[in-house]
C-alpha cells in the first residue's frame, strides 16, 4: 500500500470541490446526491452509513475532511489488489482520483489498469486517462480536464 500524498488530495479536492450542504451531483453523478468532497454515502460513523440525500443536514469543514479520508481509505483498500506494488507516489495519486472519480469498478476493468500493471512508464497510459472523459455519450470538459490533470500527474516525478 503506497502512502497517499497531498498531490492526491489537493487533486481530487480540486475537482470535486466542496460544499457542506447536500446538492445533486455534476453530470457525471446524474441523480446521486453528493455532500463534502464528493461523498455520496456517508461513514458508518455519520448517519449510520446512509447514502447522502437532499436535505441532510449540513457538515462542517472538518466533516468533508473525515469523509475524504475514510472514503480514500475504502478506496485504496479496493484499489490495491489491482495494481502493482512498485508505482510512484504519483501514479498512485492519478489512479487514486480516477477510482475516486469513476470507481473502482471502473478502474479494475480498464484498458489504463492493464496497461499500468504491464509497463508502469508506458507513454500511452496517459492515452487510456483521457479515453474517460464522457457521460451519457456526451464529452464533458471537466472530465477532460481532470483526466488530463491525472495523466500529468501521473508521469510527474
Amino acid at each position: 500500500m503506497i502512502t497517499i500524498n497531498k498531490n492526491c488530495i489537493d487533486l481530487i479536492k480540486s475537482f470535486e470541490g466542496l460544499s457542506l450542504k447536500a446538492y445533486h451531483g455534476a453530470a457525471d453523478k446524474i441523480g446521486i446526491d453528493t455532500i463534502g468532497y464528493g461523498t455520496i454515502r456517508y461513514p458508518p460513523n455519520h448517519l449510520n452509513g446512509k447514502h447522502v440525500t437532499i436535505g441532510d443536514p449540513d457538515i462542517t469543514n472538518q466533516d468533508a475532511e473525515d469523509f475524504l479520508n475514510h472514503e480514500i481509505t475504502e478506496k485504496t483498500k479496493a484499489i490495491d489488489p489491482l495494481l502493482r506494488d512498485d508505482l510512484t507516489p504519483n501514479q498512485y495519486a492519478a489512479l487514486m482520483s480516477f477510482a475516486f472519480n469513476l470507481g473502482d469498478g471502473a478502474l479494475k476493468q480498464s484498458t489504463l489498469r492493464l496497461k499500468v500493471n504491464k509497463n508502469p512508464n508506458d507513454t500511452s497510459i496517459k492515452d487510456e486517462f483521457l479515453k474517460w472523459v464522457h457521460s451519457n455519450g456526451k464529452k464533458v470538459s471537466g472530465l477532460v480536464r481532470r483526466r488530463e490533470a491525472e495523466a500529468k500527474l501521473y508521469f510527474t516525478n
